[in-house]
């Protein structure tokens, strides 16, 4: 990529969800809506986790840890996005633009990684339920959170290291409403053909594998809760419907936007604007709607509050 690391570009130029400025407008008015719901939405279920004792399982801690990923990821793109809308600026700095991309890459390779941890406790509840006391106690719980967060720095830390060596010299305008990693390295002014395939493999395809893994796991899982019986096969089998909707909602969309790093698509922008906005509602809606024990001590604990 040549010896050249000074870069002249200081800014890019972020086009947006829409050329038209009302549209925007509208478009992040209605975002600033879904933002206000998923802060409270994932704030709730930590404090009901965290306030109620019989949700002190590790799949509730877990469920805690994934809630608070999304504050997390929902506080990278949406604010930028709605300030420019609203006060009518395009740009981003070249170091805001390269701390965004740093994470979203990071937080998002952590919660892929925090859904490893969660199938590895679904498949140690179900398939050796006398030993799971034992196995997956705390320590073990926090290990594999940590897990998470530190795959996911890595993940993002490999990008990001080699993004920054790039020289920007030209041109500087993104067709996105953030700094996408694909449409950022095809502005260098260098030939980045080699990086860009690193990326499709480190992201891409990293992403597709780890999707179906997690797929064949639930699959498995949902095949042995099927050929078993007990009083807790209904509940087994709701829990691990609910994870593989959370996968392919979390998934799907990386996988469109990370598997196609040489083009770009005019669909490109719905999926991000789904992957960034909507996927983190998603999680505290689906699990309190699907999940009786977190719906109740939600209930109880609004109702405390409340008097």
């Amino acid at each position: 990529m040549g010896n050249v690391t000074h870069t002249v570009v200081e800014e890019f130029v972020i086009q947006g969800l829409s050329q038209i400025w009302e549209v925007q407008l509208f478009l992040c008015a209605l975002l600033l809506l879904f933002y206000i719901i998923i802060l409270p939405s994932n704030i709730l279920i930590i404090v009901t986790i965290w306030n109620s004792p019989h949700l002190q399982s590790p799949m509730f801690f877990f469920l805690a840890n994934l809630a608070l990923l999304d504050i997390c990821y929902s506080c990278v793109t949406p604010p930028k996005l709605m300030f420019n809308a609203f006060s009518g600026y395009r740009t981003i700095s070249y170091v805001s633009c390269i701390t965004q991309l740093f994470f979203i890459h990071f937080l998002g390779g952590a919660e892929m990684f925090l859904l490893f941890a969660m199938a590895i406790d679904r498949y140690i509840a179900i398939c050796h339920p006398l030993r799971y006391g034992t196995v997956v106690t705390r320590v073990v719980c926090w290990a594999l959170v940590v897990s998470a967060w530190t795959g996911g720095f890595i993940h993002s830390i490999l990008q990001v290291s080699l993004i920054i060596l790039l020289p920007f010299c030209g041109p500087n305008e993104l067709d996105n409403f953030f700094c996408d990693i694909n449409q950022i390295i095809r502005l260098a002014c260098t030939n980045t053909y080699a990086l860009q395939y690193f990326m499709f493999v480190n992201s891409g395809l990293v992403i597709t594998a780890c999707f179906i893994l997690l797929l064949l796991s639930y699959s498995a899982l949902l095949m042995k809760i099927r050929m078993g019986s007990g009083p807790g096969k209904s509940k087994a089998s709701s829990t691990c419907i609910t994870h593989i909707i959370i996968t392919c909602i979390m998934f799907v969309p990386a996988i469109y936007l990370y598997c196609q790093p040489f083009v770009d698509f005019s669909f490109d922008k719905v999926v991000g604007l789904f992957h960034t906005m909507v996927f983190p509602l998603t999680n505290p809606m689906i699990y309190t709607l699907r999940n009786k024990e977190i719906k109740v001590a939600i209930w109880k604990l609004l109702k405390k509050y409340a008097i």
